[in-house]
C-alpha cells in the first residue's frame, strides 16, 4: 500500500481497475477493519519469494504514462488508474457517500487540535529540505483532481470563526469539491467508490517530464539535442496556455513543468528548475560523448539517469532522515508479486505529514549565508508567485535557505500560513489545509485512525492517553472528539509520539515503510536493475547537494547532507569540487562530475 498534494482544486499534499482489482490489499483482498496483514501487499497465487529478473535491461525505456511496468498487468500504477485501498472503505453508506456526518466538522477539529501557538523546531536537526523533497516527490507519485462536473462538499465553518466567519454570519463555508473517481466503481458495497491517480505512481521523475506523451513533447526543446526547454536564466519555461496548469488565481506569468502543481510555492519551483537543469547537463554530456545519437536517444538516456537520481536521493537521504536509519530493508531484487500501486491511505493521509513541518517563512540567503536584500519570504506570500524567483535572485537563495533552516517539529500543530491563509486570505481565495486534509479523507472513505492501526498490525487504542503522553495533545483531541473511535486518520497519525530516531509515529511510519518498500520492490525499472553496472557504480552515492552544486552557483555554503542543518561553525562544507573528468565514450558510460553552471 502507499501514501502530500498541495491545492484544493488538485487535491494538494505536502498534493484502480475496479472491483476486485482496485480493492486489492496487501494480500490481494480489500482488508477488513480487523484484518492484521503482513508487512506489505502480495498478490494471491504468486509466490512472494519468486523474484523475476526478466526485462528492464539497460536498453529498455520506461513509458511516460507508467504503463507496461508489470508484464502481466500493464496498466498497474499507470496514469489515470485507481489508487490502491489498503483498508476497507468506510463510506457513510458503504458505497460512495462521504464519511464523517456524525463526527466533528473538519474546521472545528482544525481550530481545536491543530492551531499552533508556538514555533518548535524539530529535535533531530533536519532541514527544510525534508518537507520540500517530500512535496517534490509526492508530485512524482500522486495527483487526484476534482471530478468534472464538480461535486461540491463544502466544509462548515463554526459560528464566529475568527478567520472564516468574522461577522458571525453562521453561513460561512470553505469550498471543497469531491475527487475524481473510477466511473466503474461506487456501484455497491462490494465495489465502493475508488479515486483515480492522474499521474504515474512510480518514482520516475514524471514531475520533471510529465505523465503523458503530449506534455512530455511540449516540455522538450525539440531541437535535436535531447534537452528540455528552459526560459531566461535557465529557469523553467513560461506557461503559454497550451498545457494544463494549476494557477492559484495569480496574475503573474506562471512556469510550466512536468507536474501541474509546480508553481505552488517557491521551494517547489526551485527543485523543478534544478532537475530540468540536471537533465540538460546530462544531455549535453551524452551528446558530447557520442555525437551520432539523435535527440530522442539522448533524451531517454538523460531521463533514465534523472529518474535514478530521484530514487537514490529518496532512499539514501530522504527516507533515512525521515524514518531513521535502516527503516527500509535492503533491496533483494524485483518481485512481480509486490503490488506497487499508490495507496489511498498513503496519498490522502500519511504522506501529508509534511504539512506540520512547514515554517512560517522561507529563508533566502546569499553565498555568505546572509539574508538577501529582497528579504526572506513569508510562506503565505510564497504561493503561486513565480516572479519572486524570476526577478529576485533565481533559485540559489531559496536552495541555500532550505538547507539552513530546521523545519518545524512534526506533530499535530500546523502554522497559520496554511491553516488560515493557504493560497490567500480567507474570503479572497484562502483555504485551511488542515480542513482540506480531513475532508479529503472523508471524501475518499478512508477508514478511521484506530481501524487503520489494526490493519497495519498495531494494537487498537481505546483512550486518548494511549495515543500521546502529552497532556496538551490529549486534551485537544478530547475537546472535539467524543471518543477515540471517531478520530480521522490524518489527525490520529500526527498525534502519535514519534518513533525514536524518526520524525513520525508508529502508524505513519508503518504506512510509509510499506509504500516505499513496494515502490522499490515492485518496480521492474528500479535503478539498481535497469542501469549498467559501471553506470550504476558512478550514480551510487550521488547526493542532492551534488545536483545542486553542479547546476547552480552554490558551492561550499551548503553541507554535503542538505537534509540536515550543519552546526554554525561547520556550515562551510569542506568538500572540494572535483575537476571535470569524463571517461571515454564507449557505451556512453561517463562520470557524473561537478559542473560549472556558466558553461551550460
Amino acid at each position: 500500500m502507499r501514501r502530500f498534494p498541495f491545492a484544493p482544486s488538485v487535491v494538494l499534499v505536502f498534493a484502480l481497475s475496479v472491483a476486485s482489482d482496485a480493492d486489492a490489499g496487501r494480500d490481494g483482498r480489500s482488508r477488513s477493519n480487523t484484518d492484521v496483514s503482513p508487512t506489505y501487499r502480495i498478490e494471491p497465487n504468486v509466490r512472494a519469494d519468486h523474484h523475476d529478473h526478466s526485462g528492464a535491461s539497460p536498453g529498455d525505456v520506461r513509458s511516460l504514462d507508467g504503463s507496461g511496468n508489470h508484464l502481466d498487468d500493464p496498466e498497474r500504477n499507470a496514469a489515470g488508474t485507481p489508487l490502491l485501498r489498503s483498508v476497507e472503505a468506510d463510506y457513510a453508506d458503504g458505497v460512495s457517500f462521504p464519511a464523517g456526518a456524525e463526527r466533528p466538522a473538519p474546521r472545528a477539529i482544525s481550530n481545536a487540535v491543530h492551531a499552533q501557538d508556538d514555533l518548535v523546531p524539530n529535535p533531530l536537526g533536519t532541514s527544510d529540505f525534508l518537507w520540500q523533497w517530500g512535496q517534490f516527490l509526492d508530485h512524482d507519485l500522486d495527483l487526484t483532481e476534482g471530478v468534472d462536473p464538480p461535486e461540491p462538499l463544502p466544509i462548515a465553518v463554526p459560528l464566529g470563526d475568527l478567520h472564516f466567519d468574522p461577522t458571525a454570519s453562521g453561513s460561512a463555508t470553505i469550498p471543497f469539491n469531491r475527487s475524481i473517481h473510477d466511473p466503474r466503481s461506487g456501484t455497491d458495497r462490494a465495489n465502493p467508490r475508488e479515486q483515480l491517480n492522474e499521474i504515474t505512481g512510480w518514482i520516475d521523475a514524471s514531475n520533471v517530464y510529465g505523465s503523458d506523451p503530449e506534455r512530455a513533447a511540449a516540455l522538450r526543446a525539440n531541437d535535436g539535442t535531447g534537452r528540455l526547454a528552459t526560459g531566461p536564466g535557465r529557469l523553467l519555461p513560461d506557461d503559454d496556455g497550451t498545457l494544463p496548469n494549476a494557477t492559484g488565481g495569480t496574475v503573474e506569468t506562471l512556469f510550466v513543468a512536468g507536474d501541474v502543481r509546480a508553481n505552488e510555492q517557491l521551494g517547489l519551483i526551485a527543485l523543478h528548475t534544478l532537475f530540468v537543469r540536471e537533465h540538460n547537463r546530462l544531455a549535453d554530456e551524452i551528446r558530447r560523448l557520442d555525437p551520432t545519437l539523435d535527440g530522442d536517444a539522448i533524451y531517454e538516456r538523460a531521463r533514465r539517469r534523472v529518474g535514478a537520481l530521484m530514487q537514490i536521493i529518496t532512499y539514501e537521504e530522504f527516507l533515512p532522515a525521515l524514518l531513521g536509519r535502516n527503516a527500509i530493508a535492503p533491496y533483494a531484487g524485483y518481485d512481480p508479486a509486490v503490488d506497487a500501486r499508490i495507496a489511498n491511505e498513503f496519498s490522502t493521509a500519511a504522506f501529508r505529514f509534511g504539512h506540520s513541518a512547514l515554517p512560517p517563512r522561507l529563508l533566502r540567503l546569499d553565498s555568505r549565508l546572509r539574508e538577501m536584500p529582497e528579504g526572506h519570504v513569508p510562506l503565505r506570500d510564497a504561493f503561486f508567485h513565480p516572479d519572486r524567483i524570476r526577478f529576485e535572485g533565481g533559485i540559489d537563495p531559496i536552495l541555500r535557505g532550505l538547507a539552513h533552516q530546521r523545519h518545524q517539529r512534526i506533530d499535530v500543530f500546523v502554522i497559520d500560513d496554511v491553516r488560515n491563509f493557504l493560497f490567500g486570505p480567507p474570503g479572497a481565495g484562502g483555504f485551511d489545509l488542515v480542513s482540506l486534509n480531513i475532508q479529503r479523507g472523508r471524501d475518499h472513505g478512508l477508514a478511521r485512525y484506530d481501524d487503520v492501526r489494526v490493519a497495519y498490525g498495531l494494537p487498537r487504542v481505546s483512550r486518548f492517553d494511549e495515543i500521546s503522553p502529552d497532556p496538551a495533545i490529549r486534551a485537544r483531541l478530547a475537546s472535539v472528539y467524543r471518543e477515540v473511535d471517531e478520530i480521522d486518520l490524518w489527525v490520529g497519525g500526527l498525534a502519535e509520539d514519534p518513533v525514536p530516531g524518526a520524525h513520525v509515529g508508529p502508524l505513519v511510519r508503518a504506512i510509509l515503510i510499506e509504500q516505499f518498500t513496494a515502490l522499490r520492490d515492485g518496480d521492474r525499472f528500479w535503478y539498481e536493475r535497469a542501469l549498467g553496472r559501471r553506470e550504476l557504480d558512478r550514480l551510487r552515492g550521488t547526493r542532492l547537494s551534488d545536483v545542486i552544486r553542479r547546476n547552480t552557483a552554490i558551492r561550499g555554503e551548503i553541507p554535503d547532507d542538505v537534509f540536515r542543518v550543519a552546526p554554525r561553525d561547520r556550515r562551510r562544507s569542506s568538500r572540494r569540487h572535483r575537476p571535470a573528468s569524463v571517461r571515454a565514450p564507449d557505451r556512453l558510460e561517463f562520470e557524473l562530475v561537478m559542473h560549472d553552471p556558466d558553461q551550460d
